[in-house]
């Protein structure tokens, strides 16, 4: 079984569903708060290997979503300077398994990669998970 670094929303629906597949599977998810974490160009980068630029976004980022922002229009430097301006921007989850990264929860994907208990499940595993309902809340901050 795999040790995942899981970059998430701390409080994300659709995240705790994501850890729970992974935990169920076996896997020993290491959870960091993906919009707080100190991201470099690089660094960041180094999650989307040679998805198109457009598949990087978080697609229920509210930017997205108002179409402030069109991820089918940028290009990589600038995709990467929004996203660690804001990176709610950022397609979550990105995990890291040793020297591998990925973004996004595809569960065919994830399955192939490191497999999942019941193999890849059915319905929608990545975005909101909270369809029709106003942005969830910001996470909370302990002092």
């Amino acid at each position: 079984m795999a040790d995942v670094i899981f970059f998430e929303k701390p409080g994300c629906a659709g995240n705790n569903r994501q850890k729970a597949l992974l935990a169920e599977a076996g896997h020993t998810v290491h959870a960091r708060d993906l919009l707080s974490e100190p991201w470099t160009a690089d660094r960041l980068r180094s999650f989307f290997g040679d998805r198109p630029v457009a598949e990087w976004f978080n697609r229920a980022a509210p930017a997205v979503k108002s179409g402030e922002v069109d991820p089918d229009a940028l290009d990589e430097a600038a995709a990467l300077a929004l996203m660690l301006r804001t990176p709610l921007l950022i397609r979550r989850p990105l995990m890291q398994v040793g020297d591998r990264r990925d973004c996004g929860f595809e569960a065919e994907r994830v399955d192939a990669w490191i497999g999942l208990a019941a193999g890849a499940p059915e319905g929608k595993l990545e975005g909101c998970a909270r369809a029709g309902m106003p942005p969830c809340p910001p996470p909370k901050t302990t002092d």
